[in-house]
């Protein structure tokens, strides 16, 4: 597993105007599928995803891999990962 800890500073369209930006956590496998996907917004909203929840009325699980180059200067470690899922 691979561990990946990004911030969007974009909006994400009217369905979360006025959330702000997000701090975005990723679990992935071996194949860089996302396994488990926190979203962590500005407003206190916070999302999560998993097998048991892949999507909800805000959004889902990415399905698509993270292209590990471009994310590898955001790996960050599991025990990073771990307190967020937890937090």
């Amino acid at each position: 597993m691979k561990y990946f800890k990004r911030i969007w500073n974009k909006s994400d369209g009217e369905l979360h105007e006025g959330w702000g930006s997000a701090t975005f956590y990723f679990e992935v496998d071996e194949s860089a599928f996302p396994i488990r996907q926190i979203e962590i917004y500005e407003s206190g909203k916070v999302l999560k995803y998993d097998s048991n929840t892949l999507y909800d009325e805000h959004g889902g699980l990415g399905d698509q891999a993270l292209d590990l180059e471009e994310f590898k200067e955001f790996e960050i470690n599991q025990n990073e990962f771990h307190s967020a899922w937890q937090g």
